[in-house]
């Protein structure tokens, strides 16, 4: 057990490189991994179960201590990161698939690569959980409502599809998660060694099963779509960061903002687009689930440089 631990520990560690690698395989080998697509929406529930078995009463104190903290980082990442989708595919003129793949993963909770970002960054990792967290507990409404409010000019959205898609994917599973933890009690913590090991697996599972279908448009546009991925990624860490500036927070909790505002739940928007839309759609989740990580991993090795007070790095 202590050798599959610490094999999960380099898997996780290493994270970018096998999603890359995934991206790359399935893009020259489409064949072998479109059968995966069946898969995307079972695995998303793995990784949220995953979540509900780490979750602790503890990761919300920082909601008690400093509501207003983490109200502001949830309306951040809610206001930032569909706002600059939506600005992206208005500016880019995208196609409608496209359009709405954008905006879905804009529109996603952030996810829990976040944290592990902050972490390595010195960043505010109580903050950073609690955002993760309640951004999470709220995407079965804000998600498709958001969704329905700005994508519905391309395509037809369905609000109470996207809502029981997010019930059933995300909600559920984390209950599921909490529950085990319950009744487990101490034993849960050898399942907990080896999670970052099955979330790997699914995301590698999802990057590559929807690159894999969509593999022909990729090659025409994928250009395209991995220079808006680029910009919606950077601007939500930059509109993050400044937003805590703005407000005056600490450095730390600075780095906790521009995490949580650019890193997306972005295999929940693959699941979403691929249930709900197109094989092109999930596209831009896809690519986003490749390029948070790198940039998250670089941001996180500058953010370390900088002063854990208030002065300015």
């Amino acid at each position: 057990m202590r050798a599959l631990a610490a094999f999960s520990r380099f898997v996780g560690n290493t994270f970018a490189f096998w999603v890359l690698l995934a991206a790359l395989l399935a893009f020259f080998a489409p064949a072998v991994f479109k059968p995966l697509s069946v898969a995307i929406v079972p695995l998303l529930g793995v990784i949220m179960f995953g979540m509900g078995l780490t979750l602790k009463v503890e990761d919300f104190a920082a909601v008690g201590r400093h509501p207003w903290r983490v109200l502001l980082g949830v309306v951040a990442h809610f206001v930032i990161m569909p706002g600059v989708a939506w600005a992206l595919c208005q500016l880019f003129h995208l196609p409608p698939e496209i359009a709405v793949g954008v905006i879905l993963v804009g529109c996603c909770p952030s996810g829990t690569a976040s944290n592990v970002m902050t972490w390595l960054a010195k960043g505010d990792l109580a903050l950073s959980v609690a955002i993760a967290a309640v951004t999470t507990l709220l995407a079965p409404l804000l998600t498709p409502a958001l969704i329905w409010l700005l994508a519905s000019t391309w395509l037809p959205i369905s609000f109470g599809g996207l809502f029981w898609s997010i019930l059933q994917v995300v909600l559920l599973p984390i209950a599921l998660g909490l529950v085990a933890q319950r009744l487990l009690g101490h034993r849960v913590g050898a399942l907990v060694e080896v999670l970052p090991l099955a979330s790997v697996v699914s995301i590698v599972v999802i990057v590559a099963a929807v690159v894999a279908a969509s593999q022909a448009r990729i090659a025409e546009s994928g250009l395209l779509i991995m220079a808006v991925v680029i910009l919606h990624n950077g601007f939500g860490f930059l509109l993050g960061y400044l937003t805590g500036k703005c407000c005056k927070l600490p450095v730390a909790q600075r780095k906790s903002l521009a995490l949580e505002v650019g890193m997306q739940n972005s295999g929940l928007g693959a699941a979403l687009a691929t249930a709900h839309f197109s094989p092109l759609a999930a596209v831009p989740s896809a690519l986003f689930s490749v390029w948070h990580n790198i940039s998250g991993a670089l941001l996180a090795t500058l953010f370390r440089r900088f002063k854990d007070d208030d002065a300015r790095p």
